[in-house]
């Protein structure tokens, strides 16, 4: 399962199968590999602030994934968190984004900005 099989789906899925496959999705995808246990926890607590959002197909915008970025390098110390690890992160959570976004950002890099 990749992670738009599990956008496409969300809609049908109730909370608890959802979450199953969220949490399936975080332990088995090649994505997440470098993360440690830790780390995958912290990815699915981020993932339980949007699941809502995510159900509904909407995905994670911009300035969530920014907000969420900045919170974790402020914790990365206390979490254990690598440059790499932030990285991965990051790259995981622009993977939620909403197709909207993913077509906004893309406008914006067109147009220079």
């Amino acid at each position: 399962m990749n992670i738009e099989d599990l956008l496409k789906e969300a809609r049908d899925l109730t909370d608890e199968q959802f979450e199953i496959r969220l949490n399936k999705l975080v332990r088995e995808n090649s994505s997440f590999r470098n993360l440690d246990h830790e780390n995958k926890k912290v990815v699915i607590q981020i993932f339980r602030k949007f699941k809502s959002r995510l159900r509904r197909g909407m995905g994670i915008s911009n300035r969530a994934i920014r907000n969420e970025s900045r919170k974790l390098y402020k914790k990365r110390e206390e979490l254990n968190l690598t440059q790499e690890d932030l990285r991965d992160i990051k790259k995981i959570m622009r993977g939620f984004q909403g197709e909207k976004e993913q077509n906004r950002k893309s406008m914006f890099w067109w147009l220079g900005f």
